[in-house]
C-alpha cells in the first residue's frame, strides 16, 4: 500500500514540453498553470501507483507545503502546519486497517533536500510505528497493530558515483554536480540492499507517469536505460531503523525487507 500525505499542489512544472503548442499547459499564466497542476497531479499519482503495482493508495488529506521558506508553508491546511498528533493519528488509523509488517519512510537525515513535507513524513512515520500497537493511543481507530520493521530511504553515495561515471562514459557529461559529488556519504548506515535490476521497468514507468514532475529527456532520471542501469547499479539501499526482531547480525547485509518476519526470509 502507498500513503501519500499531500496533493502536490505547490509543485512546479518540470517538463517544459508540456508548455508546447497542443499540450495541456500551453499558453497558461503562472496562476492558471498552478491551478491546473492541482488537477493533474492526482491522475499522475494514480498512473504511477498502477505502474508499480500497489494494492491500494491512501491520501492522508493535507495540502502541499511547498519548498522550505516559501509562503505556502504558512497555509493552514498544509502538511507542515498540521498538528503532529492529529497527523500521526490519521496514519495510525491506516496502519491498523491495513496491518503492514514493514513500513518504508524518508530518512532521518534530509540535509540534502529539506522539503518540509518530507521532514514531516519522517516525523509522523516514526511516531505511528511506535503508537499503532499501543491501545492507549487513538482509541476508536481500529484494533492495535504493531508493525515489525521500519526502513529509511537512502541514495547511496556509491550509487551516485557509479551512475555519474557511467553517464560520463556515455555522454561525456553528467548532471551530478559538485554538490552531489561532494555530499557526505551515509553508505556506512546501509543495512539492506535489494537487487531490483529485473524490475527497473516499474521504476521507469512510475517516474514517467509523473509527467509534470519529471522531464523525459532528463539525463538525471533517464540518461541510462533500464538495462544499462541494471549493469551499473542494480540495487536499492535501505537503512533498518526499527525492528521488533532485534538488530541484524554484525557484518550481515539484508537482501530481503521481510528478513526475520516470514519463515522463509
Amino acid at each position: 500500500m502507498l500513503v501519500c500525505c499531500t496533493g502536490g499542489e505547490e509543485g512546479d512544472l518540470q517538463n517544459p514540453a508540456l508548455r508546447e503548442p497542443g499540450q495541456i499547459f500551453h499558453g497558461l499564466t503562472p496562476e492558471q498553470e498552478k491551478a491546473l497542476m492541482a488537477e493533474v497531479r492526482p491522475h499522475e499519482l494514480k498512473q504511477s501507483v498502477e505502474a508499480i503495482g500497489f494494492s491500494s493508495l491512501h491520501m492522508l488529506g493535507y495540502r502541499d507545503s511547498g519548498m522550505a521558506g516559501s509562503e505556502p508553508n504558512n497555509h493552514p491546511e498544509c502538511f507542515h502546519m498540521a498538528e503532529l498528533d492529529e497527523a500521526v493519528g490519521r496514519l495510525v488509523a491506516l496502519i491498523r486497517a491495513e496491518r503492514p509488517q514493514v513500513i518504508l519512510t524518508y530518512n532521518d537525515d534530509q540535509a540534502g533536500y529539506p522539503h518540509p513535507d518530507h521532514l514531516r513524513v519522517h516525523d509522523i512515520s516514526v511516531l505511528a510505528f511506535e503508537r499503532a500497537g499501543d491501545p492507549t493511543w487513538y482509541p476508536g481507530t481500529g484494533a492495535p497493530w504493531q508493525p515489525s520493521k521500519m526502513y529509511y530511504t537512502l541514495w547511496a553515495k556509491e550509487r551516485v558515483m557509479a551512475v555519474h561515471e557511467a553517464l560520463l562514459l556515455k555522454y561525456g557529461e553528467s548532471p551530478f554536480d559538485e554538490n552531489w559529488l561532494n555530499r557526505t556519504s551515509q553508505d556506512h548506515r546501509i543495512t539492506t540492499r535489494l537487487d531490483i535490476g529485473k524490475y527497473l521497468r516499474a521504476r521507469t514507468e512510475s517516474l514517467r507517469a509523473h509527467a509534470t514532475q519529471v522531464d523525459p529527456t532528463s539525463k538525471w532520471w533517464f540518461g541510462l536505460d533500464d538495462d544499462e542501469l541494471a549493469k551499473v547499479y542494480p540495487w536499492e539501499d535501505w537503512i533498518l531503523a526499527k525492528s521488533i526482531h532485534g538488530e541484524i547480525p554484525e557484518g550481515m547485509i539484508e537482501t530481503d525487507l521481510f528478513f526475520g518476519v516470514r519463515a522463509d526470509a
